[in-house]
């Protein structure tokens, strides 16, 4: 399933593409006739991400806030692709399976006949862009997104999340801090990978408690986390390690899942065997310490970390402060 990052590049191409347009919408699969008849032709004003939920605004005429929205979750199947003229869009997919649309009968985007699958097609004045597979995809109004924002945790990657709330979240519970981080209500946009890593990162026991935890080291695992998504949402890729980690131990246990990532084929990409610490690492050595890496199963999902490393702590370890994802997640060094 897209983490947060991935959506949040999904809003910033969908402006990119139609912000401020008026578009053609159709259902080619038919399961969203009626909510595509109902906003075919207004104005896309602006599409936003609020973790791993997607959010398209529409107004009639474009002069007015957006009164509709199509509301959108990928899940674990549904991707985007975009097709158009050549300064269109740069992005091809995102999503799963990652792949982009080929050009139509005649060489030009504008003739592409839309696949069976095509739950929403959505079509602008330069080019297209087709979704298949979502989990979620309904026409909503003004309350019903408020709604919805109001059920999230906050998200890293919006200017208006609370650090505080997210310290708020952890506290009261005794659950694990391993599950928490899961927990769209806790935090909004977090997978698996994210989750993994951040406690890594964190030196921290996934099965700690929240509500043993100090305040200063949840605000750290936040602190951590901003500069990690940001990085994601830049380049498309999820990338933990500290440059000079890299190279330490560069397997990856892919016997089952590969662990494909976006620019796998870009060679200025930091390869997907130097990007995690824990993730699909299991029973290869830490990169830091030479022990094991673990995997077991918590709350139906796999759950990887070092033994040696993340410790049943619950203050800051001074780890995180020197190998701050700040001083690399910003800048061409850390791709």
């Amino acid at each position: 399933m897209p983490e947060g990052h991935t959506i949040h590049r999904l809003a910033r191409a969908m402006n990119a593409a139609f912000g401020n347009t008026r578009v053609r919408l159709s259902s080619p699969q038919g399961r969203f006739e009626a909510g595509a008849a109902e906003l075919d032709g207004w104005v896309m004003a602006r599409a936003e991400a609020a973790g791993k939920h997607l959010f398209m605004g529409f107004s009639p005429h474009g002069d007015t806030e957006p009164i509709r929205f199509i509301h959108i979750h990928l899940g674990l199947y549904g991707s985007w692709t975009f097709a158009g003229s050549e300064g269109f869009h740069r992005m091809r997919a995102i999503g799963a399976p990652r792949r982009g649309l080929e050009v139509g009968s005649d060489g030009s985007w504008a003739s592409i006949v839309p696949g069976a699958n095509v739950r929403l097609r959505i079509r602008g004045a330069e080019g297209l862009a087709d979704l298949t597979g979502p989990n979620q995809c309904r026409v909503i109004d003004v309350a019903e997104r408020e709604a919805v924002l109001e059920r999230l945790g906050p998200d890293p990657l919006r200017r208006d999340a609370d650090p505080r709330e997210f310290v708020r979240r952890i506290k009261k519970s005794r659950q694990s801090i391993g599950q928490l981080l899961m927990d769209q209500r806790v935090c909004a946009g977090i997978g698996n990978i994210y989750r993994a890593e951040l406690l890594f990162r964190a030196r921290l026991d996934p099965y700690v408690p929240g509500n043993e935890l100090t305040t200063p080291l949840i605000e750290a695992l936040w602190e951590d986390l901003v500069p990690l998504m940001a990085y994601g949402e830049r380049t498309g890729r999820i990338v933990t390690t500290q440059p000079e980690h890299r190279k330490i131990h560069r397997e990856l246990n892919e016997r089952t899942v590969p662990v494909y990532q976006n620019g796998d084929d870009d060679p200025a990409s930091v390869p997907r065997e130097e990007s995690f610490y824990v993730y699909h690492r299991q029973g290869f050595p830490c990169r830091l310490c030479e022990a094991s890496i673990r995997d077991a199963d918590l709350a139906g999902r796999a759950l990887y970390w070092c033994p040696r490393c993340q410790r049943r702590r619950v203050r800051k370890a001074g780890w995180t402060d020197l190998n701050s994802a700040a001083g690399w997640a910003y800048t061409r060094e850390g791709e």
